[in-house]
């Protein structure tokens, strides 16, 4: 089954001007190099979006503007910890252009199982558009169980797929193998993207495909076809980039902006609370950017 979503989809930092002002321009032109660089789709003001320090009136504008850019699907990102706002911005994401919408466990408020399926259940009955839910527990405090997921898919019939970055692959096999063709699963962590197509992902939500596209693409293309020899040998040469993509020091997505100016594209320094980027990260960048490159020939 071909997935509804695309099967390289990059998780689209939202480029900032000197003033830390949107930059709509230069979110245009980013979405277009993914494009050219192998992502079949594009998510938009999720994690690596910043989406917690954008606006709604930003997002909508960020959602039009790539949307309007490209001819992949575009997903918005529409959640807050407030079930309220996140229902309300994803009525007005289909007068944007977007293809459809990314719902993420409420952040900080840590609710119940059940309080998470009405909260992500009231964002899909928000819309007629298709819904990717994102479970990521490391930044929200909660995980969604795999029953909830069953139960939000059964219920709600445009809840077509699922962002995982819990790193829980026993957990989305057991959904899989519930569910079937009726969720697209992705990897939402680059370094598991090979164990999470083994039990049934279509593909990958990705942070190091801002500067490595070409070889996720082909990575998921080998996955997806059997030839898993050749998928591991591109896993391994992917390796670094996902070393470098996050860490203690320079969390996602500050190692993203980074990697994007190595490649000559400006796209600004995060927003606060994320620190700006120094002499230490850029040489990395650089370093991570030039051996891709040069294997690639």
């Amino acid at each position: 089954m071909t997935p509804r979503l695309g099967s390289l989809l990059t998780a689209m930092v939202s480029p900032f001007g000197p003033d830390g002002s949107l930059d709509l321009d230069a979110a245009a032109r980013l979405a277009r190099f993914l494009v050219d660089a192998g992502s079949d789709g594009l998510v938009l003001a999720g994690s690596t979006g910043e989406g917690s320090s954008l606006s709604d009136a930003e997002k909508l504008d960020l959602f039009a503007a790539v949307a309007e850019a490209v001819s992949v699907p575009v997903l918005a990102g529409t959640s807050s910890p407030d079930t309220a706002r996140s229902v309300e911005l994803t009525r007005r994401v289909a007068a944007t252009g977007a293809s459809g919408v990314l719902a993420t466990t409420p952040a900080y408020a840590r609710p119940s199982q059940i309080g998470i399926a009405g909260h992500l259940g009231a964002m899909a009955d928000a819309t007629d558009l298709p819904v990717m839910l994102y479970d990521i527990p490391a930044r929200t405090g909660r995980k969604i169980a795999s029953a909830t997921t069953i139960a939000l898919v059964e219920a709600h019939a445009n809840i077509v797929a699922m962002k995982d970055a819990s790193g829980d692959v026993p957990a989305a096999a057991q959904t899989k193998s519930v569910l079937g063709d009726r969720l697209d699963l992705y990897s939402g962590d680059d370094a598991v993207t090979l164990p999470f197509m083994a039990v049934g992902a279509v593909g990958l939500v990705s942070v190091a495909a801002h500067w490595a596209g070409p070889e996720f693409a082909a990575m998921i293309q080998c996955a997806l076809k059997g030839d898993w020899e050749t998928a591991r040998s591109l896993n391994a040469r992917l390796a670094p980039s996902c070393a470098f993509e996050s860490s203690e020091a320079y969390p996602n997505p500050m190692p993203a902006r980074a990697a994007l100016r190595a490649l000559g594209l400006e796209v600004g320094e995060c927003r606060a609370p994320h620190a700006p980027g120094d002499a230490t990260l850029a040489g990395a960048a650089a370093e991570v950017v030039s051996a891709l490159l040069a294997q690639r020939g």
